[in-house]
């Protein structure tokens, strides 16, 4: 299996690029931050073909490459976003504050993709020979998804976006966030995965669903409240 991270643009944003087949297969894209160009040189390099795009959620380190990824595409590529967030893609510069210049500036195509299609929760996806689970967890904002991959002979891991990260959790202060919401996220859809399940976040490093669960603090004080051994 090819599993590519590419932190890329302003927030290092991590662009997730999977294939089961690897080199000059079929692959699926995880987030498209606003820095196509790199994206599609890595395509071009393991001479692979991109099938589906799936977004963790709306905000425009994460999707502001959508339009110009899938416009270099010989054929149609359904994107997939949840439709609590479908308005930041439709009006990127407009809700993406402080960033909103440094689009205008780069002059990127930020026209919504012809195809989008909503997630619902517990959908499972099928790209490039994958099935990936989808997993509504709002609060960083109302549309966030994490995206779990279980592929026979491999680790299984789970695309966090901006949910969960190394040590720390997502913001809960921007238009749609809430700590509230993101919690109980946390708590109904992270905490029962298995603790072998590795977490590939949306900016940082990689962990696993175990070391977050033993050492992040946010975690270590759900766990406390849910009444959950902390040994």
């Amino acid at each position: 299996m090819l599993l590519e991270r590419m932190p890329l643009w302003l927030a290092h944003t991590n662009a997730w690029i999977v294939s089961a087949q690897g080199a000059g297969g079929e692959c699926v894209l995880v987030d498209a931050p606003p820095d196509p160009r790199a994206i599609l040189d890595r395509l071009d390099h393991h001479g692979i073909r991109l099938v589906a795009l799936l977004t963790t959620h709306g905000h425009i380190d994460h999707v502001g490459g959508i339009a110009e990824v899938v416009k270099a595409q010989n054929q149609p590529v359904p994107v997939r976003l949840h439709q609590a967030d479908h308005y930041m893609l439709d009006d990127p510069v407009g809700t993406s504050g402080a960033f909103g210049r440094f689009l205008e500036q780069a002059g990127l195509d930020l026209r919504p993709p012809e195809v989008v299609e909503g997630i619902t929760d517990g959908e499972r996806i099928s790209g490039a020979g994958m099935t990936f689970t989808a997993l509504h967890t709002p609060g960083h904002t109302e549309g966030s998804v994490c995206f779990l991959l279980e592929a026979e002979g491999h680790q299984p891991v789970m695309f966090s976006g901006d949910h969960l990260f190394k040590g720390s959790i997502g913001r809960f202060d921007l238009p749609g966030g809430s700590f509230e919401k993101l919690m109980a996220s946390m708590a109904e859809k992270i905490l029962p995965l298995d603790d072998d399940i590795a977490v590939l976040p949306g900016h940082g490093q990689s962990t696993t669903i175990g070391h977050e669960r033993r050492t992040n603090p946010f975690l270590l004080q759900l766990r406390h409240q849910l009444g959950q051994s902390l040994s």
